[in-house]
Parts: structure tokens; C-alpha cells; sequence
């Protein structure tokens, strides 16, 4: 299996420099898709994985729809609830079905959506759609178990919150945003999570409005059959029930003026340093949330001045790193770092302001940025090697337009970004009043 990975790269990469050479696409695969009459779209890619398929269900709902006050978690909250069985299949009789398929059905949910997934051999393809399909039209659960899960969630919230990055994640979020939903975690405000026993009706109304078949796509990828897929799809999904429920996400207004949150943290740990810049929306046709991308390979990678200056040299902090998200409305840029001594957490702050005045009014150079441009397409490659890695890539995107192309898109927008545009746009979103500085220390003992 190794060699066939590595004979799949070599021919990739082969593949990705004929691509640059005819300014063609980066996706390689052949994409074919239908959509059902009541809006289901079905996204299928033929690869040659003999006897296995990748099968992602991809629910765009995510905890940006929570807008009702009181109402938040909800999207995390039916990842959960979608494993609790159907009158046709019960919870015992699903994990059955998925064990002797030798899979292991999962999910996981995000600010922007909900992604079901398993990988089988690709003969029970029709066992697959039968009980995938089944739970989302037909999911049951009474108080009781509804009851049990949200204590679940609770004591989830309790562990992963324990860490004080994911706290400071929270309060980032909750100080940087005023009025969209990106305010509140995937996870969802904890006096929400605590009174999840007593919204069970809110539940079934939260479901009856995004398990619908417009707002979701499967995503099938390996050994298949696209003519039996489609007659599959019209069999197990064609009764399924369109919805009329429209979200409207409110929108955030521009921040006048810098944001700073003292935290303090009542177990021991190093300070950590949180800085958040609002963002630009994922788009495959502005290069704003491109370039943004670029800025943080080039100047908050392992490879960037500021890691080396910082970490290796004079050994500050154990870690910094810069990033944003691919969400689909503005979210945030987020730089992040552990000092290894309190007494320095000024003069990293200045460091790291020196960076961002750096990107703002020296170009970088073309080699540099060509370098950068290089290791985004050729790590994207790396990636794809496995049905379960492409289907979660493609996934990704539709989640985001609802379009396979948008992958294509968007690398062909990195392509396009110069110095001059990365020289713009940290103009444009890396401001002093437009950040949000959040600091971490260790409370102190009396």
C-alpha cells in the first residue's frame, strides 16, 4: 500500500506540472454530479481505490445558524443525536450494521457545518444509503435520550474547555463579535449547554429546519457504479421532503477601535498570547481570504523570521503560529503564542507588531512568495491519496458554496496574488482597530 501511495504522488505531482504549465485545474478527478428533485445534490468522483468508497453526507448548517438567543449548540448538539437510531434501524442495530461493513460511521460539526462520514468496502454501497438515508429522514429520539445527550455535550464542553487555548478561543470570540453568530463557539455559550434538558420541542423544530435535502450533499469517492449510484440515490433519497426554512445570519459591523481581555487562569500554565484580526469571508472569486492565506505561510510559519527570532534564537515563547478559517461569512485571523516567562509577554507583543508593520511596507520578494505559493500545491497533493481524502477536501468546499469548482477557484486566485496585494490587504484587516488582544497568565496565589 505504501509504494501504491507513493507511485500515486510522483504521478500527481507529474500531473500538477503539466497543470501549471497549461494553466489548467489543480482537482485532477473526473466530477460527476445530480441532483434529485427535491434538491439533493450528489457529488460523486471515480478513483481507483478497488473495493472501497468514501461516503460523506454534508449537512451546511453549523453553529453560525444558532441566531435565536438562548438557542445556541444546537448543530453540535445533532452530531450527536444523529447516532441515536430510527424506527427502522435502532442505535444498536446502526452500529451493527457499520461494524460487520468493517467502518466506523463519524461526524464532527464546525461554525459552517455538519459532515457525517465513513469509508466501506464499496459492494454495501447500498447498505450505506439505506441506513444514511434513513436516519436523516426518519431520525427518533425521545425525552429521555435527548436528555442524556445534552448532559453528554455538557460534560464534553467541561473537558475541552479545561484547555486553556480552547478558553481563550471562547472569549476571543465572544469579545471580537458583537452581533453575528460567530460569537459563540461550534460548541455554543454554557448556560445554553446547561439548560439543553429543557429545549427538546426547539430540538425537533432546530431539525426539521436544516435536515432537509437542499441544505445537504453526499459526497461518494472510490470503486462505484455512477448509474446504479443514481438509481440508489432515487431510491433511498427521492421521498425525502423539502424544507422552507431560510436563516438570515446577522451581520457583523466593522470594528472602530482595539479590544483587549485579561485572563486569568486558576490552574498552573505558561502566559499565552492571543491576537484575533477580523477577517474576509472564504470567496473563490475576491483574493482577500487568499492572500490572507499567504501572509501566514510567508510570516507565522516554522519557516518565518518571526518563528525563528522568537522560538529558536532567543527562545521566548515555545510556539507561535498565525492562521485564519475558511468560513463563510468574515470571521477572524488569529495569531497565537506560549511565553515561556511573564516578563517577556510585552517584548513579544512588540515582535509580533513588528511583523505585522513589516507585512504592511516591505514587498515581499517573488521568489518567496513563489516558494509559498509552490508548498500550498504541492501539500495539497500530499493530501490526496485516499477516497476518505478527497471526499473530505471536496466536502470542504461545497460546504462552503455549495460548488466542487470552488477548489479550482481559489488556487487559481493564489496564483494571481503579488507582493503589492499582500502589501494591501495586511493594510486592510491587520489594524490596530480592528484587533481584538487577549492575554492569559496564571492566577495568582494569596
Amino acid at each position: 500500500m505504501f509504494y501504491i501511495r507513493i507511485a500515486f504522488v510522483i504521478l500527481f505531482l507529474l500531473n500538477l506540472k503539466t497543470m501549471s504549465q497549461n494553466k489548467s485545474k489543480i482537482f485532477p478527478y473526473k466530477v460527476n454530479e445530480f441532483t434529485l428533485s427535491n434538491g439533493l445534490k450528489v457529488i460523486s468522483i471515480p478513483y481507483d481505490s478497488k473495493g472501497i468508497v468514501a461516503y460523506y453526507t454534508v449537512v451546511r448548517t453549523g453553529s453560525r445558524n444558532e441566531v435565536e438567543d438562548g438557542k445556541s449548540g444546537f448543530a453540535h448538539f445533532f452530531e450527536h443525536m444523529m447516532f441515536r437510531g430510527t424506527e427502522k434501524y435502532s442505535t444498536k442495530a446502526y452500529n451493527e450494521i457499520v461494524k460487520k461493513l468493517g467502518s466506523d460511521a463519524n461526524a464532527f460539526t464546525t461554525d459552517d457545518w455538519t459532515c457525517y462520514h465513513l469509508v466501506a468496502s464499496s459492494s454495501a454501497l447500498e447498505t450505506i444509503m439505506d441506513i444514511e438515508s434513513d436516519r436523516f429522514q426518519n431520525l427518533k429520539y425521545s425525552v429521555e435520550g435527548f436528555k442524556t445527550e445534552s448532559g453528554a455535550i455538557l460534560g464534553e464542553y467541561n473537558k475541552s474547555y479545561s484547555n486553556p487555548i480552547m478558553t481563550m478561543f471562547e472569549k476571543m470570540q465572544e469579545a471580537a463579535f458583537t452581533t453575528h453568530t460567530y460569537k459563540h463557539t461550534t460548541m455554543g455559550f454554557l448556560k445554553d449547554i446547561q439548560d439543553m434538558p429543557n429545549q427538546y420541542e426547539y430540538s425537533l423544530q432546530f431539525f426539521d429546519r436544516y435536515y432537509r435535502p437542499e441544505n445537504c450533499i453526499v459526497v461518494v469517492v472510490g470503486d462505484f457504479d455512477q448509474s446504479k449510484l443514481e438509481l440508489l440515490a432515487n431510491k433511498y433519497y427521492g421521498n425525502w421532503m423539502r424544507g422552507n426554512f431560510n436563516v438570515e445570519i446577522p451581520n457583523e459591523p466593522q470594528q472602530t477601535e482595539p479590544k483587549f481581555v485579561d485572563m486569568k487562569w486558576n490552574s498552573k500554565t505558561l502566559p499565552m498570547l492571543m491576537i484575533g484580526f477580523h477577517s474576509p469571508a472564504f470567496s473563490d472569486s475576491e483574493i482577500d481570504m487568499p492572500t490572507m492565506d499567504l501572509i501566514s505561510q510567508l510570516y507565522f510559519s516554522e519557516n518565518s523570521k518571526l518563528f525563528q527570532k522568537l522560538v529558536i534564537e532567543e527562545q521566548l515563547v515555545e510556539f507561535v503560529e498565525g492562521s485564519g478559517s475558511d468560513n463563510r461569512d468574515p470571521s477572524m485571523f488569529i495569531v497565537l503564542t506560549r511565553v515561556k516567562d511573564k516578563s517577556n509577554i510585552e517584548k513579544v507583543k512588540e515582535e509580533i507588531s513588528k511583523t505585522i508593520e513589516e507585512i504592511k511596507t516591505n514587498p515581499v520578494s517573488k521568489e518567496e512568495l513563489e516558494k509559498v505559493k509552490s508548498h500550498l500545491k504541492y501539500s495539497f497533493a500530499m493530501r490526496m491519496n485516499t477516497p476518505d481524502a478527497i471526499a473530505n477536501t471536496l466536502s470542504h468546499y461545497l460546504q462552503l458554496t455549495g460548488n466542487y469548482e470552488s477548489l479550482n477557484r481559489v488556487y487559481e486566485l493564489y496564483e494571481k496574488i503579488t507582493a503589492d496585494d499582500i502589501i494591501r490587504i495586511a493594510q486592510k484587516y491587520l489594524t490596530l482597530n480592528n484587533s481584538t488582544t487577549l492575554t492569559l497568565t496564571e492566577e495568582e496565589t494569596k
